[in-house]
């Protein structure tokens, strides 16, 4: 069924000025550093169950799984003696923890083996097995790893043993998802079929009657939260917890092309229509309450206290939006997946590489009050350290995002500089593209060897006009076909201003306000930048923008200065009769991504403005 797949992200080398960055600090840095917590912590210890004796938790090994993940993501890119000793050492505490049935989990093998499979719904058995089973694939091909491969086979084997609808088997869904896409991919890597139809088993057996989850004594609400108040093929709303939600699409979708079935695959569309067009943030961040990390209803998209835009969905977004366009071909997935890579994913993590936010506010002043594990800083670690650790693996394999392939043919995803070797059918495509994208619309690809292929190039959603040419010769369509040449070039100039937003007037916080954009990038109001706090400026979008260079951050960086009021009271009180005096001021706006890299500082996307009368 699918259209395209995605090339290994070995294959293309970044040289942008965004991605190729922080790819690079999350090797030299993000990596490391986690691997340092996982020791101080004890998540890796953890699975010494002989002599280990300090605190275990439930969903410690998927930690572990991620960062494990990242690390063979890494060696895959460059040599690290060091990092292999550590990659080596971890498969070799894992191992050990597995039983003799082939059951592999650090925490109930130690404090509660009686209690293995008690509590799918809250217990992440399930969820740190696929997690463990996604390490093992990324590890297998690397010195040592098949090991891991190996003994996670046989965990998968265990689980297809116990849960499904034989007679000597046990009806189970896992309450946080994930395993599904990981049994998917531990198909693809093993060639075992028997792992596609588990993941089959517990997508298509979710949320039937009589329902798992109720006889286990979860609550009604619970069931909503886990994506399992409904069989999945009747869900219409994205529900419940986001970042399961997201992850058990992406598995959904990896079946219905698997077994090219087109009514889960309209599924997948709709539900992702649902996320785009009624419960996504402007910046690609979904999960808007934080209260169950979880969707809502429709434009119920706060921007302050009560939002969340979870650092993990961000990035399982971006891994459904691949999907998607992979087995359709529509470039308005392509279209999410830049929004939320370059806005919702990356402002979750510090340009130093070692902090986080796990809440990724759009809006942050003085009286902010935050919950769970929100915060106005990014921090070092969280004790659900979820979101660092997927960092570990998902910045190493951002290469798989910026091109798919057919046999024939290659779509250009994002149009950022690198340098790719390509597989096709009949043979090897090099490109090489030129440019400062996201920051600048003027892109060159130059092929680099003889060969025959389809190129295709996606014109943004935000682009209103383009120019293309071929060898100097202007082309009418982004699709260019036939016999290349080595040297032959291809000049897309993307019209890139900036852009002033308005959101739909039913998301009620945003009434009156505006939001700047320029291409991809959703720019944000950071208090350090302005002569005046955030909250007293009142933006004027019917000024001309100038593009400046951000200061004090990466060189490069393209910030946007306009005209503003500030607004100044002479009265105080909390309530007051007396009108404000607007005075004429400046504001300047940065890439959203990038707010918080200076210091502690008020922020906000969404700003008041005036428009001339």
């Amino acid at each position: 069924m699918n259209i395209y797949k995605s090339p290994a992200f070995s294959q293309v080398h970044l040289t942008d000025p965004i991605l190729a960055s922080r790819q690079k600090t999350c090797l030299d840095t993000t990596i490391p550093s986690a691997v340092a917590k996982a020791v101080e912590t004890g998540r890796i210890n953890a699975f010494d169950l002989e002599n280990y004796h300090g605190e275990r938790h439930i969903y410690w090994d998927s930690d572990v799984a991620k960062i494990l993940e990242g690390i063979a993501y890494a060696l895959t890119l460059r040599k690290d003696e060091k990092l292999q000793k550590i990659f080596e050492e971890w498969i070799g505490r894992i191992v050990s923890c597995q039983q003799a049935d082939g059951y592999l989990n650090s925490y109930f093998s130690a404090e509660k083996p009686e209690e293995r499979w008690c509590n799918l719904t809250s217990w992440h058995e399930l969820y740190c097995a696929g997690h463990l089973m996604e390490a093992a694939v990324a590890a297998k091909d690397l010195p040592g790893g098949q090991k891991l491969f190996d003994a996670l086979c046989r965990y998968a084997d265990l689980i297809c043993d116990t849960f499904g609808p034989g007679e000597q088997q046990r009806r189970g869904w896992p309450g946080h998802e994930e395993i599904e896409l990981a049994l998917i991919k531990l198909w693809q890597a093993s060639g075992n079929r028997r792992y596609l139809e588990q993941a089959a088993y517990f997508i298509n057996d979710r949320g039937t009657e009589p329902n798992v989850f109720a006889a286990e004594g979860a609550a009604l609400e619970t069931l909503v939260n886990e994506q399992a108040d409904k069989p999945v093929r009747e869900m219409t709303e994205a529900c419940g917890h986001a970042v399961r939600a997201v992850y058990l699409f992406a598995g959904m979708a990896d079946l219905a092309g698997a077994a090219e079935d087109k009514e889960l695959l309209d599924v997948c569309e709709k539900l992702f229509e649902n996320i785009a067009s009624r419960r996504m943030y402007v910046t690609g961040g979904i999960g808007s309450s934080f209260k169950g990390e979880k969707f809502t209803a429709d434009y119920d998209l706060a921007n302050g206290s009560l939002m969340y835009a979870e650092s993990c969905a961000a990035m399982g977004l971006v891994q459904l939006a691949v999907r998607l366009f992979n087995q359709t071909g529509k470039t308005k997935y392509l279209d999410v997946l830049e929004t939320a890579l370059f806005n919702g994913v990356l402002s979750g993590i510090s340009l130093s590489g070692d902090e986080y936010f796990y809440t990724n506010y759009l809006e942050v002043n003085d009286n902010l009050v935050c919950y769970n594990s929100g915060s106005p800083v990014r921090q070092k670690w969280f004790s659900c350290s979820c979101c660092p650790t997927s960092y570990c693996r998902f910045l190493t394999q951002t290469g798989r995002f910026i091109y798919s392939v057919a046999d024939h043919e290659i779509s250009v995803n994002i149009p950022v500089a690198n340098q790719a070797e390509l597989c096709l059918k009949d043979g090897h495509v090099k490109l090489r593209i030129e440019g400062k994208y996201p920051y600048d619309g003027k892109i060159r690809i130059i092929v680099e060897n003889s060969c025959t292929f389809t190129l295709r190039l996606r014109i943004p959603f935000w682009c209103r006009s383009w120019k293309l040419l071929r060898n100097g010769v202007r082309q009418e369509t982004p699709v260019l076909s036939g016999n290349w040449q080595a040297g032959e070039t291809v000049e897309l100039d993307l019209d890139m201003p900036a852009e002033f937003l308005y959101s739909d007037p039913r998301i009620t916080g945003n009434l009156g306000r505006t939001a700047l954009r320029r291409g991809p990038l959703v720019y944000a109001l950071e208090e350090i930048d302005q002569s005046a706090p955030v909250r007293e400026l009142i933006v004027l979008p019917d000024e001309p923008v100038e593009l400046v260079e951000a200061e004090d951050l990466p060189a490069g960086t393209v910030a946007l200065r306009g005209s503003a009021l500030r607004e100044i009271f002479s009265q105080e009180g909390l309530y007051r009769t007396e009108k404000p005096v607007c005075v004429p001021a400046v504001f300047t706006a940065i890439p959203y991504a990038l707010w918080q890299n200076r210091g502690k500082s008020n922020m906000c996307v969404w700003n008041r403005y005036q428009t001339a009368r």
